[in-house]
C-alpha cells in the first residue's frame, strides 16, 4: 500500500481557511494542524498567569494574549497560539495581516502528554527565531514544576527549574515575578 500523500496548503490558504473555522489550527511548514483542547488545570494555569501578568504590568508598555491570539514565526513558516504570550508595545504585526503578531518578548506554554516534547523541542526552536523573544516558560500541569529559559546573548540561554512551592520565579524580560505556589493556587492534581 502507498502512503496518503500530505496535503500542503500555501499561508493564505491556512489564513481564509483558519478565520472561518470554530477551531484553532497550527500551521507547520504547509501542513494544517487542529489544536486538542485543553484541560481545566491547563485552562486554569493559564487564567492564574495572565491574572498575575496584567497585575504586574499594569500601566507598563504591554500587551498580554492568552491562547487565541496568532502568533507568526516566518523564519520556520509556522502560525502557532502560544497559551501565554507578553509582546511590548507597539505590537509589531504580520505584513498585511491585522490579526497576527510577531514581536513577544516572553512565552509560557502549559505542558500536556501530548504536546510537551513538541513544546519543549520543535516549538521552543522556532520561538528562539524570533528576534524579541528573550523568556519561556514551561509550566507542568501535573505536578508543580516550571522550567525557565533566559535569554542572555544570541544564541545563550540559561535554564532554571522549580519545584518548591515556595519558590519564586523572576522574569528578566519583564517586570514579574511569581511564587510557584501561586501559579497552581486552585489546581487539583488527580493522585
Amino acid at each position: 500500500m502507498q502512503a496518503e500523500a500530505k496535503k500542503i496548503h500555501t499561508t493564505e490558504e491556512y489564513l481564509d481557511f483558519e478565520v472561518n473555522s470554530d477551531i484553532r489550527h497550527e500551521y507547520i511548514n504547509g501542513e494544517i494542524i487542529p489544536m486538542t483542547g485543553g484541560t481545566p488545570e491547563h485552562n486554569e494555569i493559564a487564567s492564574i498567569l495572565n491574572a498575575a501578568l496584567r497585575v504586574s504590568l499594569k500601566g507598563k508598555p504591554y500587551s498580554i494574549f492568552v491562547a487565541d491570539q496568532r502568533l507568526w514565526i516566518p523564519e520556520r513558516k509556522l502560525y502557532t497560539y502560544p497559551d501565554v504570550m507578553v509582546v511590548p508595545r507597539p505590537l509589531e504585526r504580520q505584513p498585511g495581516r491585522t490579526d497576527t503578531i510577531t514581536n513577544p518578548v516572553m512565552i509560557a506554554e502549559v505542558l500536556s502528554k501530548s504536546t510537551k516534547s513538541y513544546d519543549r523541542d520543535e516549538k521552543f526552536s522556532a520561538y528562539r527565531t524570533i528576534p524579541t523573544f528573550q523568556e519561556y516558560l514551561l509550566i507542568d500541569q501535573y505536578t508543580a514544576h516550571v522550567e525557565q529559559y533566559s535569554k542572555t546573548d544570541s544564541h545563550k540561554w540559561i535554564f532554571t527549574e522549580y519545584d518548591d512551592p515556595e519558590s519564586y520565579i523572576s522574569l528578566s524580560s519583564i517586570p514579574f515575578e511569581i511564587r510557584l505556589a501561586d501559579i497552581y493556587e486552585s489546581v487539583e492534581f488527580e493522585p
